[in-house]
């Protein structure tokens, strides 16, 4: 692919990779999204490496949405004070807890999920599918317990502002900016008369 320093620049916006991942990167696809593929995998790889390393420093971000309606407060983690300072991580925190106010998980990831809860969805499907042949029954009630998890599961759905790439991948991102473990600890949303 022939690409220009505009090019580069664009993808470096786009992705928030370094300048020299982003030249490789558009060297080595034939287009430009299939360069944004290539760095949103290097970014998740990343983000595998790190995510052994102890994420103990971090800020607690809030947001509030609809006239005072809606509020949420996150804790968001990562492993150095220098880098909770930073405004990319600080604008990180604010991104994900505008996406909680907006989409309503109610778990950071799936190993929050309570079993009972995941046998219940399962009861349910499996009920919902039972005039199927069986071959393909199981792969029904996988795929729908795999859209359960992109409604509850932070980490799992969607972003608000770019549906094509889940909330992982914003963090996958950030890891690749920032170069360290980048987690959500724990949220809370409130609206105003639920309880």
């Amino acid at each position: 692919m022939n690409f220009t320093t505009d090019d580069i620049k664009k993808l470096r916006e786009t992705t928030g990779a370094g300048m020299m991942d982003a030249k490789k990167a558009l060297q080595e696809s034939d287009t430009f999204e299939k360069a944004i593929e290539m760095l949103r995998k290097k970014g998740h790889a990343t983000l595998a490496k790190k995510s052994s390393r102890t994420a103990k420093e971090g800020i607690i971000a809030s947001y509030l949405h609809a006239g005072g309606k809606v509020g949420v407060i996150l804790e968001l983690n990562c492993e150095t004070d220098f880098v909770a300072r930073n405004e990319e991580f600080k604008l990180l925190a604010q991104e994900i807890a505008l996406h909680i106010a907006a989409a309503q998980p109610t778990f950071v990831s799936r190993d929050e999920v309570p079993a009972a809860n995941i046998e219940t969805e399962k009861a349910i499907y499996a009920e919902q599918v039972k005039d199927k042949p069986d071959a393909i029954r199981e792969q029904i009630v996988n795929g729908k317990l795999e859209k359960y998890y992109e409604q509850v599961c932070l980490l799992d759905q969607p972003y608000v502002r770019e549906p094509e790439k889940k909330v992982k991948d914003l963090i996958a991102e950030s890891v690749g900016k920032l170069g360290e473990n980048v987690q959500v600890r724990r949220f809370q949303r409130f609206v105003v008369g639920l309880e």
